[in-house]
């Protein structure tokens, strides 16, 4: 079963209910869980995430936010190693190549993303949270 990696942008999408891109982002969460797909975040993500949540709902709803997502999914670190491979990359998204060179060091074949032209040629499969579900419901 591959493991796969949730982009910041996916995990914003659900706490803060946008519009345009929340359902696609809630049939991911719960097509994961219901598969046992292993699935993770960054944990630079999640300062990220907290920081933006924060801003919007105040930090009492985005630290009970962030406790139900994390009984379903799973932070993945980041290490000096792929701090420092992210900062020789040709990447002009600092945050992007982390995300990169996380998943490639710890066996994540898929990137969930909205924005999946910050990722081509990482040599790894990068898909919206709708393209997962279709690929995945096949």
């Amino acid at each position: 079963m591959e493991n796969v990696l949730l982009d910041t942008n996916v995990v914003l999408d659900i706490a803060l209910e946008r519009t345009e891109f929340y359902e696609p982002a809630k049939k991911l969460i719960e097509k994961l869980y219901l598969a046992s797909i292993p699935a993770f975040v960054t944990a630079s993500s999640v300062t990220d995430i907290y920081y933006v949540l924060k801003k919007k709902k105040g930090h009492l709803p985005t630290i009970g936010f962030l406790k139900n997502f994390f009984s379903i999914i799973d932070v993945v670190g980041v290490d000096k190693n792929i701090i420092l491979n992210s900062l020789q990359s040709d990447r002009n998204d600092f945050e992007d190549a982390v995300q990169i060179e996380t998943a490639k060091q710890n066996d994540i074949s898929t990137i969930i993303t909205r924005n999946k032209k910050d990722f081509e040629n990482s040599g790894l499969q990068i898909v919206t949270p709708l393209e997962y579900i279709n690929k995945t419901s096949e």
